[in-house]
């Protein structure tokens, strides 16, 4: 009877262990802890977390990407009427205002119902689980993921074509898809992709490879461009964001020729850059070092 109760015992222990790792229903979200929230990967499955303190940025603090604003606004405006919208990616030159954009939608509309999920690329493959928890929740939803790029056979790749067009589930209607990458094609493309081209009755068809690089980016229905900034643009930023700080612009000859040499130094005339030497100049200034 002893060997028979400790063999028992042992069971127990097995099946406490493998239950500890067979993943678990995802905990129902708190849905009015914000109106931010991150999917995480545990041990019994994925959930959605509360963000406690979302980036607080406006819309008028964009500057120069009034066309981008303007496109993407419209979307997603027709997206909380609970009108026609689609998903949008927004691709282009880094520290230009992509994923601000997206924060700042958010801040805008969030008291109209507006919500967002971040999802790590890496977690794209929940999608589907993602869009069961949000299926009959009153809010409208945008499944963010930013910096987005992928390498061939990569399983998250598969995951995101599928929710966007193509799979035998339908999306949900609350819930869109606002994605950000310096690629347009989200893959990375290499001239032997073009060895496959051919030439029928005069007109070019690309080889396989090439149409499988573009069939993803298609599937979103609105594509917004970014680009480098000029000198002129780079400087309004500036302008825009010292302000915002409150500094003191006594001498403006020299700020400006700082934040040119500041841009120079870090090789990009960008927003991100800009915001960044604004902190600098305004804490520097701040110091009495300015």
């Amino acid at each position: 009877m002893a060997f028979e109760q400790q063999l028992l015992d042992r069971l127990d222990q097995l099946l406490a262990r493998v239950d500890a790792l067979v993943p678990g229903a995802a905990a129902a979200p708190d849905w009015d802890a914000s109106i931010a929230f991150r999917w995480r990967r545990g041990p019994r499955g994925g959930a959605l977390q509360p963000v406690r303190h979302p980036h607080a940025l406006s819309l008028d603090k964009l500057r120069n990407v009034d066309r981008q604003k303007l496109l993407l606004e419209r979307n997603t405006r027709q997206f909380i009427a609970e009108l026609p919208a689609n998903n949008a990616l927004l691709w282009g030159s880094r520290g230009t205002g992509k994923s601000s954009l997206v924060k700042a939608l958010l801040n805008r509309y969030a008291a109209d119902g507006l919500r967002l999920i971040e999802v790590d690329k890496s977690d794209l493959v929940d999608l589907a689980d993602i869009a069961d928890l949000v299926w009959d929740r009153p809010e409208r939803f945008l499944v963010f993921c930013d910096d987005l790029s992928f390498e061939a056979g990569d399983p998250s790749y598969k995951a995101l074509k599928a929710m966007l067009d193509g799979s035998v589930s339908a999306a949900p209607d609350n819930l869109l898809i606002y994605a950000t990458s310096n690629r347009r094609h989200l893959l990375p493309e290499y001239m032997t992709d073009n060895a496959e081209s051919r030439n029928v009755d005069g007109e070019i068809h690309h080889g396989e490879a090439v149409e499988e690089k573009i069939s993803l980016s298609e599937r979103f229905g609105l594509w917004v461009s970014f680009h480098p900034f000029s000198q002129d643009s780079y400087l309004d930023i500036v302008w825009t964001w010292l302000e915002h700080f409150g500094t003191r612009l006594d001498d403006p000859e020299a700020i400006r020729a700082e934040a040119l040499r500041y841009a120079l130094a870090r090789g990009s005339r960008s927003g991100r850059v800009a915001w960044q030497f604004a902190r600098d100049w305004a804490g520097r200034s701040g110091l009495g070092e300015g």
